[in-house]
């Protein structure tokens, strides 16, 4: 019987849905929907009047993998720092506006590569939409209408009572069709909520009633752990059926956290290539080692690794040979030992002290010889290795 490769797939599947169809924006360097690659966006958490610090964490956003950064921008002190912060920043910067329009048009001519907007709070917003639309148009730079349910517009909530999809979608495409009428059109929209089914059903309502490209978000998702299972269930639904052009995930936790969440969405549902993947077993009473602290050690030593690899982590001699085999690379441990797998084949056996190390050393090898590019802590990771028999 041939065996089926569980390893990484040499060809990537295709996407469970074709792309919902959209017009494109560009959001710096960055193009955002027309069939463009789904990107992952964070917001800043410093005071952004704070330069320094600002653009740190941007780095670090940067450095993760982050595509597009949203800063806050709700005093004069902030709008100051938004020259300096776009200039520096190596990815597109947003200015995130509320409550003063004034802020808008500071924001444009600070160089930002894109404002966005909540129509439901910034007052008598619709009196200032034709000088946006001028300014903006002029400057090229798109305009995000970014709806939320805490805070419609009060028209929206005395009609629909409470922040339903409908109402959702009737607020964002109310405002775009302010900036419709003087011609304005480069427009990304979100409608976040924190529930993930209401939520759900806006994007889907919006993917049919326009051709704006769409950004996604649960709002006050929550702490990590919540936040990371709303956002996988809201953004699981609506990009498996090929809707969404940018995502952010909110969590309650640093902007990296949500950066590493959001890129395993998209690796998760093949819209991005896939880096390292541990497979490890949930452990059970045929385990003969530790499995959950030997699979966080993998994971820790290989922190960083962006080789597309699958690493199978086993403890028994059940499914553990198996899987191991399949994967890129494994390990199958009991009884003190491991038995290290690359490609399917048994390498060699070693103590169960040593199998963290020698995995590593494995991984390092094979990303080696498949010239990718590594983290310089891992660079000189290979060396000897011990074989028991």
């Amino acid at each position: 019987m041939t065996a089926i490769s569980l390893g990484m797939p040499a060809v990537p599947p295709p996407p469970l849905a074709p792309r919902r169809q959209s017009r494109q924006i560009m959001v710096g360097s960055v193009p955002v929907g027309g069939g463009a690659p789904v990107s992952v966006q964070s917001m800043t958490t410093t005071l952004t009047a704070d330069v320094n610090a600002t653009l740190q964490q941007i780095a670090e956003l940067t450095a993760s993998g982050c595509q597009i950064v949203r800063v806050a921008v709700p005093s004069q002190d902030d709008v100051e720092a938004l020259p300096a912060i776009a200039k520096k920043s190596q990815i597109p910067v947003i200015a995130d506006i509320h409550f003063q329009p004034k802020y808008v048009f500071a924001a444009i001519d600070a160089g930002c590569a894109a404002v966005r907007v909540n129509p439901g709070n910034i007052r008598k917003f619709d009196d200032k939409v034709k000088e946006i639309a001028t300014a903006a148009s002029d400057a090229g730079i798109p305009i995000r209408i970014g709806v939320n349910a805490g805070s419609l517009d009060k028209r929206i909530m005395e009609k629909h009572g409470k922040a339903t999809a409908e109402a959702l979608v009737e607020s964002a495409l109310w405002e775009c069709s302010l900036f419709e009428e003087h011609g304005f059109r480069d427009i990304k929209i979100s409608v976040k909520h924190n529930d993930p089914v209401v939520m759900i059903r806006a994007y889907r309502q919006l993917a049919e009633r326009c051709d704006y490209p769409l950004h996604l978000g649960v709002t006050e998702a929550g702490p990590a752990f919540q936040g990371t299972i709303k956002s996988s269930v809201a953004f699981g639904a609506l990009l498996a059926e090929g809707i969404g052009d940018t995502i952010r995930v909110s969590l309650s936790a640093p902007p990296v956290e949500e950066i590493k969440v959001g890129q395993a969405i998209l690796e998760s549902l093949g819209l991005r290539e896939r880096g390292l993947e541990i497979v490890s077993c949930p452990s059970c009473g045929r385990a003969q080692v530790d499995v959950y602290t030997l699979a966080d050690q993998v994971t820790a030593a290989l922190d960083g690794f962006g080789v597309p690899l699958r690493v199978a982590v086993m403890g028994c001699v059940v499914n553990g040979p198996g899987e191991a085999r399949e994967a890129d690379l494994g390990v199958a441990s009991g009884n003190g030992k491991g038995q290290i797998f690359v490609k399917g084949e048994v390498i060699k056996t070693v103590p169960e002290s040593v199998i963290v190390e020698t995995l590593v050393e494995e991984a390092v090898r094979l990303a080696g010889e498949m010239g990718a590019e590594l983290p310089e802590e891992l660079r000189d990771v290979v060396g000897p290795t011990v074989t028991v028999h």
